[in-house]
């Protein structure tokens, strides 16, 4: 059995790892697709996110779907797979709010020692409460996106009940989240969506998944009241984009992961535009919406964009780092 493994910065390693059975209240899952995602870019480039560093070899990915091996649920099953797994029991859990609790595991993260071994590896053990079984005539390659999408979704319904429908909508960063923050955007009734972003590549994507209009970082023609801006590029030039542009008394909500430490901002404008600026991050109940949503014909094919085998996760690693020529990049661990 191998899996795709980060021991450092720069330093990813395709190797072996023994195999392990299910134990009560577990699942073995045969992965088919992982999705590279930023936070893994992170751990390959940086050798952590955030404050979160590689102390130990760690298997990456979080973005996994594949079929049943062993475990309570028939062999074959189709299964999407929740990578988190909350504490059930934190004052967050407690007001359904299990997306930010303290004490959560995440796959593939370094945010505990030792790590949480992600889901690039050929059979992944976990909870069968994190499992959800997949439509059949719902493609494998398809329903690797759920776990973004989530995302996605979570970022909009931040903005509130009903915030988006029949309204005006910036997106700045047109990269694989803010191509999924669109689609779920005019899944959620937004009557416009103009995404921005530095290159023309993912914009192309972007018109592709339901912007209605695009616009390449430095052009000077922009709508007047957009009423609710999502921040996916992670920067704080697209921060500021969104304050300065969103309407007087609108929203603005950032999803993009920011570096770490301060945050340049127009604070001002927070005051006197009597805005409002809220988080996203993660997800919970909105990875059952996604698998929903991918089922019922959500278009977001053109985001995946290049599919490697395992043996390959350098090379893919490096092309999904190039975003005038990728956005979402798979690896195939079916070998």
């Amino acid at each position: 059995m191998y899996a795709c493994v980060a021991h450092g910065a720069g330093d990813l390693r395709v190797e072996e790892r023994p195999e392990v059975d299910p134990g009560v209240g577990q699942v073995a899952v045969r992965i088919a697709y992982g999705g590279i995602c930023g936070s893994d870019l992170h751990y390959f480039h940086d050798g952590g996110v955030g404050d979160f560093r590689i102390r130990q070899p760690l298997v990456l990915g979080h973005e996994v779907v594949g079929r049943i091996s062993a475990g309570d649920l028939p062999v074959g099953t189709p299964v999407g797979i929740h990578p988190a797994t909350p504490c059930g029991s934190c004052p967050e859990c407690l007001q359904d709010q299990r997306n930010i609790c303290a004490y959560s595991n995440y796959l593939g993260s370094a945010a505990r020692d030792p790590h949480i071994q992600g889901g690039f590896v050929q059979e992944l053990i976990v909870r069968a409460d994190q499992v959800r079984v997949l439509p059949d005539d719902l493609a494998l390659r398809t329903a690797v996106l759920a776990e973004p999408l989530s995302v996605a979704i979570h970022a909009v319904r931040q903005a509130g009940e009903g915030a988006v429908d029949g309204k005006r909508v910036l997106v700045t960063g047109a990269g694989p989240i803010g191509l999924l923050v669109v689609a779920a955007l005019r899944q959620s009734g937004a009557s416009e969506v103009i995404a921005t972003d530095l290159q023309e590549a993912p914009l192309a994507l972007a018109r592709e998944v339901g912007a209605t209009q695009t616009i390449q970082v430095g052009a000077a023609d922009w709508p007047d009241e957009i009423d609710v801006a999502i921040e996916a590029s992670g920067t704080a030039g697209g921060l500021r984009t969104c304050l300065e542009r969103v309407r007087r008394g609108g929203t603005v909500v950032q999803v993009g992961s920011l570096p770490g430490g301060d945050t340049a901002f127009p604070g001002s404008l927070l005051m006197t535009r009597e805005l409002t600026l809220t988080g996203a991050f993660r997800f919970d109940h909105e990875f059952d919406t996604a698998i929903a949503w991918l089922a019922g014909g959500l278009y977001v094919d053109p985001i995946v964009t290049h599919t490697f085998p395992l043996d390959e996760a350098r090379a893919a690693f490096d092309l999904a780092t190039d975003r005038t020529v990728a956005s979402k990049v798979l690896l195939d661990l079916r070998g």
